[in-house]
C-alpha cells in the first residue's frame, strides 16, 4: 500500500515544490510508492473543505508530512501545528524552514519598524493604515523555523534544496527508517579550489566584481574565493548542496557560497565562526558592508538575527 504524504508551505516561495518536480526519473519511480493526499501548491485541496462547509482547518492524515517555509503570522502557525498532528514523521524542506531563511532578515528590526516602512515609510507605497481585518492573519514578534514551534524530525536544508536530498530522505522512509541527515562536512570539504592560506590586501569585494579564473581549466585550477578576497561562506556551511556532482553548485558558477544550506551543525554561530576564518588569513571582517545580515543570510531564525537595542545619545 503507497505511503501517504502530506506536504505544506508556509511563509514559502514554492522553490522547494519545484525541487521536489524536478526530482525528475527518480520521483517517477517514487510515485508508485506514495500517495499525495496533501499538497496545495500542486493539487486542489482546500482547508476548510472542497466546499468551504466546514468551520476547521483539516488536513488529512499521514505518515509523512513535508514542511516548507518559515513560520511568520498566526495562520502558518495554525497549519504547521495541523501538519504535526496529522503527520507521523514531520520533514523541514528547504531553508525557510529549517533556519528561517531569508525572510528571518526581518527578525533583525522590530514589527512596528517594518510596518512603519512598508505602509507609511516607502517612497514608491501610498500612506495607509496597518492591515487590520479578520481575513489578514497576525504578524508573530519574529520569523521562526518550523522546529521553533513544533517537533521536526527531519531537516532538508537548502535554497532550494537538492532534488537528490529529497529523494533520498523519501527513499530512506520507504524503507523502514526514521532518521535521514546530511554528514557534518563544510563546503570547503567539498571544494576542489587551490587554497594559500592568505587573502589579497584590502577590504573585502563587493559580490559584482569579477573572480580571477580561466575559464577553460577546471574548479582546481581556481584560487580559494575568500583568498582572492571576496567573502565566501563556505568554512562555515553545511555542504551537500550540490547532491552527487562534487564541487558546491555556487562555485561551479565560479561565485561564492552565499550559505544557504546553514551552519554545519546545530548551535553553530556561523558568524562567530567566519569571521575567525576570515582574520585567519587575514581578511578584514570590519570592512564587509552589513555583516551581521550577510553572514545570516538564510539562519535569521533561532535567535540569530533580532532587533539591537538602542545606542545611547552621546
Amino acid at each position: 500500500m503507497p505511503v501517504k504524504v502530506a506536504e505544506e508551505w508556509l511563509n514559502a516561495c514554492a522553490g522547494c515544490e519545484i525541487s521536489i518536480l524536478n526530482i525528475g526519473d527518480a520521483l517517477l519511480d517514487l510515485l508508485p510508492e506514495l500517495d499525495f493526499v496533501h499538497i496545495p501548491v500542486l493539487i486542489d485541496h482546500k482547508y476548510y473543505g472542497q466546499r468551504g462547509d466546514k468551520d476547521t482547518l483539516e488536513i488529512p492524515e499521514a505518515v509523512v508530512g513535508i514542511v516548507s517555509g518559515g513560520v511568520r503570522n498566526e495562520e502558518n502557525i495554525h497549519v504547521l501545528e495541523e501538519m504535526r498532528a496529522k503527520t507521523q514523521i514531520l520533514i523541514a524542506l528547504g531553508s525557510c524552514a529549517v533556519h528561517g531563511g531569508i525572510p528571518a532578515q526581518a527578525n533583525m528590526f522590530a514589527s512596528d519598524e517594518i510596518f512603519e516602512w512598508v505602509f507609511r515609510g516607502s517612497p514608491s507605497t501610498d500612506a495607509a493604515p496597518d492591515p487590520d481585518h479578520p481575513n489578514v492573519p497576525k504578524w508573530t514578534a519574529a520569523c521562526q523555523a518550523a522546529d521553533e514551534v513544533v517537533k521536526v524530525d527531519i531537516a532538508i536544508p537548502g535554497c532550494p534544496p537538492h532534488p537528490e536530498l529529497i529523494a533520498e530522505a523519501i527513499t530512506a522512509l520507504l524503507e523502514g527508517k526514521t532518521s535521514w541527515s546530511l554528514p557534518e562536512k563544510s563546503v570547503c570539504d567539498t571544494c576542489p579550489v587551490i587554497r594559500e592560506e592568505k587573502s589579497s590586501e584590502g577590504p573585502i569585494k563587493r559580490c559584482f566584481e569579477n573572480l580571477e579564473f580561466d575559464p577553460e581549466q577546471g574548479l582546481d585550477k581556481m584560487r580559494c574565493i575568500n583568498e582572492q578576497g571576496m567573502l565566501c561562506l563556505g568554512p562555515v556551511t553545511l555542504a551537500g548542496c550540490a547532491g552527487s556532482s562534487g564541487a558546491p553548485r555556487c562555485v561551479q558558477a565560479r561565485t561564492a557560497c552565499r550559505g544557504c544550506f546553514g551552519p554545519i551543525r546545530k548551535g553553530a554561530r556561523p558568524m562567530v565562526d567566519m569571521m575567525g576564518a576570515m582574520t585567519s588569513i587575514g581578511m578584514d571582517p570590519k570592512s564587509l558592508v552589513d555583516r551581521r545580515a550577510i553572514m545570516n543570510r538564510y539562519i535569521g531564525g533561532h535567535g540569530n538575527l533580532r532587533p539591537l537595542p538602542a545606542r545611547p545619545v552621546r
